[in-house]
């Protein structure tokens, strides 16, 4: 399978918040993740990195201003 798994970056530690993402999409105020049932999460984040070959996404918080 080709889904990977989403973490948030929280005081330096990976915290998983959501498995089996096939979809990542760029919102105005956040990022919209899909996975393969449907199912959706909107978080304020960004993308801090992927890693491809581990089936990572690695998000960092966006700051409250």
């Amino acid at each position: 399978m080709c889904e990977a798994n989403a973490y948030l970056l929280k005081d330096g530690r990976e915290e998983k918040v959501f498995e089996n993402v096939d979809r990542l999409q760029f919102q105005d105020d956040g990022l919209l993740l899909e996975d393969i049932f449907g199912r959706r999460l909107l978080l304020k984040a960004r993308v801090k990195e992927l890693a491809l070959v581990d089936h990572k996404i690695i998000l960092e918080n966006i700051d409250a201003q």
